[in-house]
């Protein structure tokens, strides 16, 4: 079950709901009696704990063109840091 955030709008009370996704929202402020409104979170994020994740769950780079993709980016992106070292010394001159 989520646990949904709502925004009074008279009183402006924030509070947070854990409920089911099948109830209804919430239509007054526990404070004041107030109209309230639900607001749009991003929810929480995935978290991964414990052995095996890395292996399992991420791509495996044994496709040759998935490593040539890989090895153009990093080659790419150490061309345009030395550029911008180079740079760098170049003014301070």
């Amino acid at each position: 079950m989520p646990t949904y955030e709502y925004v009074c709008l008279k009183c402006g009370h924030e509070f947070e709901k854990f409920q089911s996704m099948k109830e209804d929202k919430l239509k007054e402020c526990p404070k004041c009696k107030g109209k309230v409104k639900r607001l749009i979170g991003a929810g929480a994020g995935t978290i991964f704990k414990g052995s095996g994740f890395y292996h399992t769950d991420y791509k495996n780079l044994s496709n040759t063109a998935d490593k040539k993709t890989v090895e153009k980016v990093t080659a790419a992106k150490k061309s345009s840091e030395s550029k911008s070292d180079s740079k760098s010394t170049t003014d301070n001159k």
